[in-house]
């Protein structure tokens, strides 16, 4: 049986990474879980991975991606991500404070699987990482990339 591959997030705000790291344990995700802090420090992982030192030689599950980030945004990284031959395929999930709807329909042009806002409430943001964990690692078959 293979290792489970990483969820990637991308998120820059300390606090709702260390949220969504509760939410995970909550609902008893068994994946590892990887944090960029930036655009920058997402796509040196995600198109160099295997050579870093300190990173998995395996590419992510899922990505969760905030957009609004330090350095390169979100929409950027996404873009790269869905125009690499090598990572295209990988699941990407916004997962954004933003509901503005220029930003929905602008992540969904650029190829995003999905487009979810952060709820202001713990409780409700379990409910989402529950799902997440439901539909995108249990219930969906995802593709080999290694």
């Amino acid at each position: 049986m293979q290792p489970l591959r990483p969820v990637l997030v991308v998120e820059d705000n300390a606090e709702d990474f260390n949220a969504l790291g509760r939410a995970f344990r909550k609902n008893a995700l068994q994946n590892p879980v990887l944090r960029c802090e930036n655009g920058d420090q997402a796509l040196e992982y995600l198109q160099g991975y295997g050579r870093a030192v300190g990173w998995p030689a395996t590419l992510p599950a899922i990505v969760m991606l905030d957009l609004n980030l330090p350095g390169l945004d979100g929409r950027e990284v996404l873009d790269v991500v869905k125009r690499d031959p090598r990572l295209h395929a990988i699941p990407v999930i916004i997962f954004s404070s933003s509901a503005n709807t220029r930003d929905v329909e602008d992540c969904y042009y650029l190829g995003a699987n999905s487009y979810l806002t952060k709820p202001i409430e713990y409780a409700a943001l379990e409910e989402k990482i529950r799902l997440i964990i439901s539909y995108w690692l249990d219930a969906t078959e995802l593709p080999r990339l290694n």
